[in-house]
């Protein structure tokens, strides 16, 4: 909220040309009552009138020192002393505004802003404290598989041991590879530091090609592929929307039964384009799908070796990046369908 500065200025000037005008005429009215009591005497009426002066510049100047005190000194004090408290690291400091709600002035608007800033900060903190477990967490899991593996394989003699114990260090070393390159793609991200290259494309033929990096896994587990793509072609980000559409369409494939059904649909809508993910799998929760784009959050834990629970949050990134909207709806046992909208993309 912004003071109005206009009407805290103008009372201002009014109060001091008011101070002005009652020193001067108190001065004047004190010169004729002096000249009429001396007869007219100006030695007598120069010295008081001087003492009535310098009585008169003493009460202004206190006055002035008491105003500065109470309405400049005091609100900046606790500015200066709470932004020393932040700098050190307690983000806990809240300041009371002086003012009632809609009348506040400059310090209050500073006061209302820092608050608002500490707030921020706090979330902050905690996330980033959140951010660095997960993440520790999240490392030290492959990272023990390849230990122990690793020693077990320099002990094994048996061939066919040793490829199992190969096999297991190659998953345990591909996923680590994923967690931190999406780490690091998601810290450029939010970061701003990967600006998005905008070009025209056709939006079907990228799914297309996306969605048969996958044909190895569908086939596996003998899922049921429907597409219904209309030709669509938009200006946008390419390198970011595969990002999205593999993430999609992976947690979609991981989380759909064997023999079950995915399919994907993409449709204009005036000058948007509009891609649906949609599978027969397990479904998630109303609770879950309020945190389904945070950092490291997995809601389906039997899947947790699968994934490290960045994928969404670098897809909602994405999205908010290149402008546009994301959003799932889905049912326990009966499926999920994650929807994507990007305005004003369509060409």
């Amino acid at each position: 909220m912004r003071s109005k500065k206009t009407g805290w200025s103008f009372i201002g000037a009014l109060l001091f040309f008011a101070t002005i005008g009652v020193t001067v005429t108190l001065a004047v009215l004190s010169y004729v009552y002096i000249d009429g009591k001396t007869n007219g005497n100006r030695n007598v009426v120069a010295l008081v009138m001087l003492l009535i002066i310098l009585f008169l510049s003493i009460c202004c100047t206190l006055c002035d020192i008491l105003r500065r005190r109470l309405m400049v000194e005091r609100p900046t004090e606790q500015i200066l002393n709470a932004t020393e408290r932040i700098a050190a690291g307690d983000f806990t400091v809240r300041l009371l505004p002086r003012h009632a709600y809609g009348k506040f002035d400059e310090y209050d608007v500073i006061m209302e802003n820092l608050n608002t800033m500490v707030e921020a900060l706090g979330r902050s903190e905690v996330l980033n404290a959140d951010f660095i477990s997960n993440v520790s967490h999240e490392l030290k899991t492959p990272l023990t598989i390849i230990q122990s593996y690793a020693v077990l394989l320099e002990r094994e003699t048996v061939p066919e041991k040793r490829k199992e114990y190969a096999e297991v260090l190659v998953h345990a070393a591909k996923r680590l590879s994923e967690l931190v390159s999406n780490i690091l793609k998601l810290n450029k991200l939010e970061n701003d530091k990967l600006l998005p290259e905008r070009t025209k494309f056709r939006l079907d033929e990228a799914l297309a090609e996306s969605i048969l990096t996958f044909e190895e896994r569908i086939e596996a587990k003998n899922i049921e592929l429907i597409c219904d793509l209309e030709e669509v072609e938009i200006e946008g980000s390419l390198g970011y929307l595969e990002i999205v559409w593999s993430n999609l369409l992976s947690n979609a494939i991981k989380f759909t039964e064997e023999g079950g059904r995915v399919e994907v649909t993409l449709k204009k809508e005036g000058k948007n384009a509009v891609v649906c993910v949609t599978d027969t799998g397990c479904g998630i929760s109303a609770e879950t799908g309020k945190r389904i784009f945070d950092k490291f959050y997995q809601g389906d834990t039997s899947h947790a070796q699968e994934g490290n629970g960045l994928g969404l949050a670098l897809v909602k990134r994405v999205i908010d990046v290149i402008g546009g909207e994301i959003s799932v709806s889905s049912e326990l046992n009966k499926g999920s369908t994650f929807t994507v909208v990007l305005k004003e993309a369509a060409v």
